[in-house]
């Protein structure tokens, strides 16, 4: 991920109309690791304290950014409020 990349702020309903590519936007394997470990940490916040979380992610066309409370991990995708989806090999980063 670039610094100095900017990513559009979108709102978790306009997340169930984007498109995902296959491919991982990580390629570090201690980072892969780091940002299921982070995402864990943001489903039990969000489950315990409803505490909402910026995620860090690219579709087919752009770097974006939602700010979200998790509601729920499988071992291949976020989960947020009204069904919509992130895949994990989509996302960058999870900001507390």
């Amino acid at each position: 991920m670039n610094t100095g990349e900017k990513f559009q702020v979108i709102d978790k309903e306009a997340v169930t109309g984007l498109r995902f590519p296959d491919t991982d936007v990580l390629m570090d394997k201690d980072a892969v690791k780091l940002r299921y470990e982070d995402l864990q940490r943001a489903l039990s916040l969000g489950n315990l304290e409803h505490s909402k979380i910026k995620i860090y992610f690219e579709d087919d066309t752009s770097s974006k950014v939602v700010d979200t409370t998790v509601w729920g991990l499988t071992d291949k995708r976020v989960i947020l409020k009204q069904g919509a989806v992130i895949p994990i090999h989509r996302v960058y980063k999870v900001k507390f």
